[in-house]
């Protein structure tokens, strides 16, 4: 975290905004059953609004598509602003965090089309190598359940701590058998991971976020997530129900036209993967 007045300033605004999507859910409700208007996408900046501009700018005019993309910089509203009709759908999530949201928040949010995956990585200003690692050091994991047990999992895979047998996508620290290096673990909202690396030893960021921060995933992650049979791919979701929005549908079809493999190839070098 840079500064606590900027991070202050944030908080502020995101819950500024989640008061005045909430303010307009029971209009918005009416509207995301007209499939006469726009699209109305949320997303997380990086990559994800990025990669629907480049379909609204190049491929939706000749589709028949009006888009408009929304930028939201958490992980919550783009889910709560689907369910109250706010916006028609999303674009920023994975399956084990939406399966996780919708049990907890009781909505009924659903995936569409995977589009590609962004690998956690674990990131730092002081070390080179996850080796080099002081005992004692302390890490910077995201605060969501599922996230903070991806992070985790990295960890694991990459021999720094062991979980539990089966612990899967619900581990937390204190389903750490091992630990030989003594880490300390600091949770905090996965939009602070990578602002946290000036204040902690290491970091692990989700990928979008570290895009976001000019963080070169491919380049400058001490470890990175394999995006070999990963479940972690980033999806189109819409609430359940609106599957068969004719806008919906040719969204999902522009998403994974052979243009934006492209795109996604050209765009970000590996730090992102086409998942289609």
């Amino acid at each position: 975290m840079r500064n606590t007045a900027k991070l202050s300033t944030a908080v502020l605004a995101a819950g500024a905004l989640t008061l005045g999507l909430s303010a307009c859910g029971s209009s918005g409700s009416d509207s995301a059953s007209d499939t006469s208007g726009p699209l109305v996408v949320a997303a997380s900046p990086t990559p994800h609004a990025e990669i629907l501009n480049y379909v609204k700018e190049n491929l939706a005019k000749k589709a028949g598509l009006d888009l408009e993309v929304k930028e939201f910089q958490d992980y919550i509203v783009p889910n709560t602003a689907t369910e109250d009709g706010s916006v028609d759908a999303n674009y920023f999530q994975n399956q084990p965090y939406l399966d996780d949201f919708n049990k907890k928040r009781g909505t009924h949010i659903v995936p569409v089309v995977t589009v590609h995956l962004e690998p956690l990585g674990l990131y730092s200003h002081k070390v080179k190598s996850a080796d080099a690692l002081k005992s004692g050091a302390t890490v910077a994991v995201p605060n969501d359940a599922v996230n903070e047990a991806r992070a985790l999992k990295l960890l694991a895979d990459n021999g720094l701590i062991t979980l539990k047998d089966g612990v899967g996508s619900e581990a937390t620290p204190q389903d750490i058998t091992k630990n030989p290096k003594n880490l300390k673990f600091k949770e905090i909202e996965a939009p602070q991971t990578a602002r946290s690396l000036d204040d902690v030893d290491a970091a692990v960021v989700n990928g979008n976020f570290a895009i976001s921060a000019g963080i070169k995933p491919a380049k400058e992650a001490l470890v990175l997530e394999s995006a070999k049979n990963s479940p972690y791919g980033n999806f189109l979701a819409v609430k359940e129900g609106n599957e068969d929005d004719p806008r919906v549908k040719k969204l999902a079809k522009l998403l994974t036209s052979a243009e934006v493999k492209k795109f996604i190839q050209d765009k970000y070098a590996g730090s992102v993967i086409a998942s289609f």
